[in-house]
């Protein structure tokens, strides 16, 4: 593979899912590798069925028994109060603070207001049948630099999220670091110091301790990949930098924490289960080209199996690493043991997907499919099904949970005060099919998590785009429950569509 076939690989590789601010840098109508894309029109929100009071007829796929139903959040998108309770700065306060960093000038620092209004939500959790609630928790109010003593009150509140979550019958998934470094830990050298894998290790260890008998699931790393991606390449994700050399050393040092905290958790006693939670494009060749199947198997390597592979096989893909070069910051940083760390056995795959990658001979991108309100993201549920079949197929039966899968939506309450958001019910139902079809054929798919359980802060979108079951008037707080809301409260009560 060229230099200039990688480069273009690693800048399309901001692309993926939640690479967000990519239409700000006039992406929009081009390939990142500069060739014109297929016209699309878009889809998803944009031609939404017309609406109608009925209920959806009932299509007869019913999941097995005991099949988990849930939604998920992340901690900066939502829960605000980024000043109180002892609560430190993390990298995406510094981000978004930095004028020209978050469309609109938005910040996290209020959010959703979840960390005063959780009981509420909580109860907006239980009225929608949810048996599942994916959060994470945020390290800089566990740690406010990242190290040393735990903030109790930090902890009292993720102690009171959990009971409260217990008391209404729904089962904690708890995510561990959704892109939240504590900016101490930035300033001294971030991802890029092998440091910060240790000291994540130990912010685990103490968050195991203190929670662990009320948390079934826990998940370590949250999307390795786009931190990689977008916070480290195209540098529109904090921490805002810009360097091939060092993301995929970062890429490293991440799932180097992973494998700490799952061994930490097995030093903790702890009864619960762990695994990564990741973001997989199925990756496709444009053409029937060898040039394209050569360049889509590369592409693959650094979307899929960089994480994949580490995790499951002990070992990085080659293909990846002759890629990259023996003088590579990351191939320079892998020490003896650190493969073996990497993949500590875990209990299960968290999945989160959201568009498919279609890759031409030189490395470039073209769209296939409509897109949504996120330009990066095709709609193509086959997609879901491809990428849950192929892990089954080169990773073996390992329980997979799907942790993210949504649409933002142009939504807005009509004259009635409802939002009519009919798109993101047929996004989810064809995705919903789609997954079924998928255990059909033998996937261990335990479990489904619609992104997002509300309407949030869309890290360098800020709120321009809303992806929630529920909407936020951020100006009140005040919740409503979208169309898609209603309808997925009949898929959890069906179990099925």
């Amino acid at each position: 593979m060229s230099l200039l076939t990688r480069r273009r690989l690693l800048r399309r590789a901001a692309l993926s899912a939640t690479a967000a601010g990519a239409a700000r840098t006039g992406l929009a109508g081009t390939t990142a590798a500069g060739i014109a894309a297929p016209t699309v029109a878009l889809g998803g929100c944009d031609s939404p069925p017309e609406r109608t009071t009925d209920p959806e007829p009932d299509r007869g796929l019913r999941f097995p028994d005991g099949f988990v139903w849930g939604a998920a959040t992340s901690a900066y998108q939502i829960e605000g109060a980024a000043k109180e309770d002892g609560r430190g700065e993390s990298v995406w306060d510094t981000f978004s603070h930095t004028p020209g960093r978050i469309r609109n000038g938005d910040t996290g620092d209020v959010a959703a207001d979840h960390y005063h209004r959780y009981a509420q939500d909580l109860d907006l959790m239980r009225d929608l049948g949810l048996h599942s609630y994916r959060f994470s928790i945020s390290w800089p109010r566990i740690q406010a630099d990242g190290s040393g003593r735990p903030n109790q009150r930090g902890l009292d509140f993720y102690r009171r999220l959990v009971d409260g979550l217990h008391e209404r019958d729904i089962a904690p998934m708890a995510t561990l670091f959704h892109w939240d470094l504590p900016q101490a830990l930035q300033d001294a050298g971030g991802w890029e110091n092998r440091d910060t894998a240790e000291r994540f290790a130990e912010y685990a260890d103490v968050v195991f301790r203190a929670l662990g008998d009320r948390v079934p699931v826990w998940l370590t790393i949250n999307e390795p990949k786009t931190v990689v991606q977008n916070g480290y390449i195209w540098g529109h994700h904090a921490p805002g930098i810009r360097d091939e050399g060092a993301a995929y050393l970062v890429a490293h040092h991440l799932q180097l924490a992973h494998g700490l905290a799952v061994q930490a958790l097995r030093a903790s006693g702890g009864t619960g289960r762990i695994g990564p939670a990741l973001n997989l494009h199925p990756c496709y060749p444009a053409d029937d080209s060898p040039e394209s199947a050569a360049a889509t198997r590369l592409y693959d390597g650094y979307e899929n199996r960089l994480y994949l592979d580490s995790t499951f096989k002990g070992a990085y893909p080659q293909d990846v690493l002759d890629d990259l070069g023996p003088d590579s910051r990351m191939v320079r940083g892998v020490r003896d043991g650190d493969l073996k760390i990497i993949s500590s056995p875990v209990d299960l795959l968290a999945v989160q997907y959201y568009t498919p990658i279609y890759v031409t001979g030189d490395g470039g991108m073209v769209r296939k499919w409509p897109t949504s309100e996120a330009e990066w993201q095709q709609i193509y549920p086959e997609g879901m099904y491809d990428i849950l079949t192929r892990v089954t197929r080169d990773y073996g039966r390992v329980p997979i949970t799907i942790t993210e899968n949504g649409l933002p939506c142009p939504d807005v309450p009509g004259p009635d005060g409802n939002v009519d958001d009919a798109g993101r019910v047929t996004f989810l139902r064809d995705h919903f099919a789609a997954a079924h079809r998928a255990i059909g054929d033998g996937v261990p798919l335990e479990s489904y998590h619609v992104w997002s359980l509300l309407d949030n802060f869309e890290w360098a979108e800020g709120y321009e785009q809303r992806w929630g079951l529920v909407y936020v008037d951020y100006a009140s707080q005040r919740r409503v429950l979208k169309r898609s809301a209603h309808w997925y409260r009949d898929v959890i009560r069906r179990n099925g569509l």
